[in-house]
């Protein structure tokens, strides 16, 4: 389908929201909670968007999308012009704004133009932008941790080879090692995410569940059993990617 450029005009002006264009209003202060819950109602639209594109639905992807530009030009209009107390000084957090608005518009278009594939690599960056942000600011949310765990989970991955030297000592350690470090992350997840998170029936299948994983993993260490860790890291991250699909 082609793009019309007035649409895409239109577009920038309400992705990047009136707080870009007028001056900010003293009525609204600078509430890093009320931030966070804006942006991760924005994430949460953008998390469902990116996952219809996974599985090639894109009319859904589009509604979503829609929704995601609806939540983010609200967020705009609110705190372009006056950052949380968080972020000041925080040079990245206009830029930020600025990029994420232009990531929407981006996705917008290669969508519309059926590609799909381009479209949810902005999405994905968006997440990556808002990670950047909030590390150099020094906030810790429960979306970063779990990009975290992410992380730990891909290097946990790399094992995941049948032709694993169990007799080399490194290799035994490396596998207990990246374990732990998932371990260790998953279990700050657990510990920072809200008690409604925390105690929600889906978030706890999924973290009890990989823990209950990991538990298992000294066992195929030590009787060098690599059958039982492909299976185990098989699991894991089915875990895994639920996990950053609904809290990432």
């Amino acid at each position: 389908m082609p793009v019309s450029f007035a649409r895409i005009a239109v577009l920038g002006l309400a992705i990047l929201g009136p707080g870009l264009l007028a001056s900010p209003s003293p009525t609204f202060a600078g509430d890093l909670a009320d931030f966070n819950a804006a942006v991760e109602k924005a994430a949460g639209h953008n998390r469902v968007a990116i996952g219809y594109l996974r599985t090639g639905n894109t009319d859904l992807a589009s509604l979503e999308l829609d929704r995601l530009r609806d939540a983010w030009a609200k967020l705009n209009a609110r705190f372009s012009g006056k950052a949380p107390d968080a972020f000041a000084g925080i040079a990245l957090y206009g830029t930020t704004l600025v990029n994420i608005g232009a990531r929407l518009v981006a996705a917008d278009m290669m969508l519309r133009s059926g590609r799909a594939d381009a479209a949810s690599q902005s999405l994905s960056a968006i997440r990556g932008d808002l990670y950047d942000l909030r590390k150099t600011s020094g906030i810790v949310v429960l979306a970063d941790c779990v990009r975290d765990a992410n992380a730990a989970a891909d290097a946990l991955m790399l094992y995941n080879d049948n032709a694993l030297d169990w007799s080399k000592p490194q290799v035994r350690f490396a596998i207990a090692n990246k374990a732990s470090i998932y371990g260790y992350i998953l279990d700050r997840c657990d510990s920072i995410a809200s008690a409604t998170v925390h105690n929600s029936p889906e978030f706890r299948r999924l973290v009890d569940g990989a823990k209950a994983g990991l538990e298992l993993i000294p066992g195929a260490i030590t009787t060098r059993d690599t059958n039982l860790l492909h299976r185990i890291l098989i699991e894991l991250r089915s875990f895994d990617n639920l996990l950053a699909f609904r809290f990432g």
